[in-house]
């Protein structure tokens, strides 16, 4: 008789922060230029432990008032 595998319905709560590379890829820019803006504060970011998260809605806040070209 096989067990059926149980699988948790996903989660329907707006996340609060996404990683940095996560921000990157959203923003249009490399991994490496992310993290290089997060280390300057032009990134806007918490630390946990050792990781790195960028809050969704002080990106949005950065967003909002950077200057545009």
């Amino acid at each position: 008789m096989a067990i059926a595998a149980t699988t948790r319905p996903k989660k329907t709560e707006p996340r609060l922060c996404i990683s940095v590379p996560e921000a990157g890829r959203q923003l249009g820019i490399s991994r490496a230029h992310a993290f290089k803006m997060a280390q300057s504060g032009e990134l806007p970011t918490i630390r946990f432990g050792k990781r790195v998260l960028v809050p969704i809605a002080a990106l949005e806040r950065a967003l909002q008032v950077a200057p545009s070209h």
